[in-house]
């Protein structure tokens, strides 16, 4: 098990919508933008770490104040998330196959806004139930 820790807070899915409309350009480039940044903080917290099989993850998101939706928080936070690990090459994918599954948690930490993502690896076997239903259907 790994554990990132990204400062501060990520755009939610309201902000991106709103860069969206201005210009699809826009909301591309703030996605690049946070990508980047948390590719660095992956190299230099995770050092080379990559994982051959499917993780499970858990996100715990410490936000500053109740004001953002939990949605709003997570969902673009995830993908922009999820997207630079497959770029610093975490993760080979961020499909199915590789994310058996993941969970949010919320608080809110008025002095220390944060991101904490722990990832483990499933090992054979291991598979949480939701997983063993899907892969079941896909048999």
């Amino acid at each position: 098990m790994i554990k990132l820790v990204i400062p501060g807070a990520l755009p939610g899915l309201n902000e991106y919508i709103a860069a969206e409309r201005q210009h699809r350009q826009k909301a591309a480039a703030m996605k690049k933008q946070y990508e980047h940044a948390i590719i660095l903080l992956i190299k230099t917290q995770l050092r080379g770490v990559q994982f051959s099989g499917p993780v499970r993850m858990t996100y715990t998101w410490h936000e500053k104040d109740r004001r953002r939706d939990k949605d709003n928080v997570s969902s673009m936070g995830r993908k922009i998330i999820q997207d630079a690990m497959v770029k610093a090459g975490v993760l080979s994918n961020d499909g199915w196959a590789e994310i058996d599954s993941f969970q949010d948690n919320f608080s809110v930490d008025k002095r220390n806004p944060r991101i904490e993502i722990t990832i483990e690896e499933v090992k054979h076997g291991q598979e949480t139930p939701k997983s063993r239903v899907r892969n079941e259907v896909h048999r």
